[in-house]
């Protein structure tokens, strides 16, 4: 019997590119539906704003701060950026910092 070991998935899609997420506060209107798919991901503060989570689920609070999009995650933060009234989640690849989701996404 063989065991296969699941490669890490941590910021990965289904094609090997690595994707993180940003949101831009300035815009963030703090409905709150981001930490509602997603809530692994995403975070309101006491100051009413959405915020990304490191993988150790500390809120991020740096502008412009990033995470990794984790692949069993990759629809709900996706979805999250589809639905923001705010278009303040911006979601891009690592290697080149293409906005793949999100307001600036072509």
């Amino acid at each position: 019997m063989t065991v296969q070991q699941e490669a890490p998935t941590e910021g990965i899609t289904g094609s090997g590119e690595a994707l993180e997420v940003w949101i831009d506060q300035d815009l963030c209107t703090g409905d709150g539906i981001c930490a509602q798919y997603a809530p692994e991901v995403f975070e309101l503060d006491i100051d009413g704003l959405a915020y990304v989570k490191s993988s150790d689920d500390e809120l991020l609070q740096s502008p412009g701060a990033t995470t990794p999009v984790p692949l069993p995650l990759l629809r709900d933060v996706v979805d999250s950026a589809r639905e923001c009234p705010g278009d303040c989640i911006h979601v891009r690849r690592v290697s080149d910092r293409i906005e793949v989701y999100g307001p600036d996404a072509e």
